[in-house]
């Protein structure tokens, strides 16, 4: 996690110095506009079974890189693609276990305990289509973002702790290996609000012990976007 928010501190400060640009550079009618991405936001779990509820803040990052394409002249249309990683942090009650034959089982935690916490890391491949009111002469403007990202579970890891008591689960079979949703950023300068929510469950067909309820859970981040030239 430290190391995250090193690289989250360096891509802000390279976002600073990259969008005071100096007055002598040369006029640039073909430029492009935002090809790197970092972000932090806050993970909302939607359709909550009964007795299931979220406790803590934390944060989750991505990063990436988007290949900007112009397509009017004025440049302030374009659509954009590219590639990238995020790691998604989950604070809530639903204890993740295994059975005896490896299979995952799952139970809600109405006792207090130290630590219970689901960690998902993706590849995103997103695409979006943009507008903005920039100039070559300026990098600071207004900007609407609006995309749709399909996203590649690549590492996924559940801690429980309490006391001495752990459980941890690596590999849940149980959890959908392709995430999909839409998002919108929109903002002025460096300081632009993301939004993206999920369009189809974090699970497969997990079912609650406690309630026979199945977790169709999905996500709602909000947070800022930077983007780096």
């Amino acid at each position: 996690m430290k190391a995250i928010l090193n690289v989250f501190v360096f891509f802000i400060m390279c976002n600073l110095f990259a969008q005071e640009k100096p007055n002598f550079q040369a006029v640039d009618s073909l430029y492009r506009e935002d090809q790197f991405y970092v972000g932090i936001t806050y993970n909302t779990l939607q359709k909550l079974p009964r007795g299931i509820n979220q406790n803590k803040f934390t944060p989750s990052f991505s990063f990436g890189f988007l290949r900007d394409i112009p397509v009017n002249k004025s440049r302030t249309w374009a659509f954009a693609a590219g590639l990238g990683y995020a790691i998604n942090n989950y604070n809530q009650n639903v204890l993740i276990s295994e059975t005896t034959f490896g299979d995952p089982s799952y139970a809600i935690l109405n006792s207090s305990y130290d630590k219970n916490k689901l960690t998902l890391h993706y590849l995103d491949l997103p695409i979006e289509i943009r507008w903005r009111n920039s100039t070559p002469q300026s990098h600071k403007f207004w900007r609407i973002y609006s995309g749709f990202k399909v996203s590649y579970l690549i590492f996924d890891k559940s801690k429980y702790k309490d006391g001495g008591n752990k459980i941890i689960v690596v590999g849940n079979s149980d959890l959908n290996k392709l995430q999909y949703g839409a998002y919108l950023s929109a903002g002025n300068n460096t300081l632009n609000f993301f939004a993206y929510y999920s369009l189809n469950n974090t699970f497969k067909s997990g079912n609650l012990i406690n309630n026979n309820e199945k977790l169709n859970l999905r996500t709602l981040n909000i947070g800022l976007m930077f983007y780096i030239l």
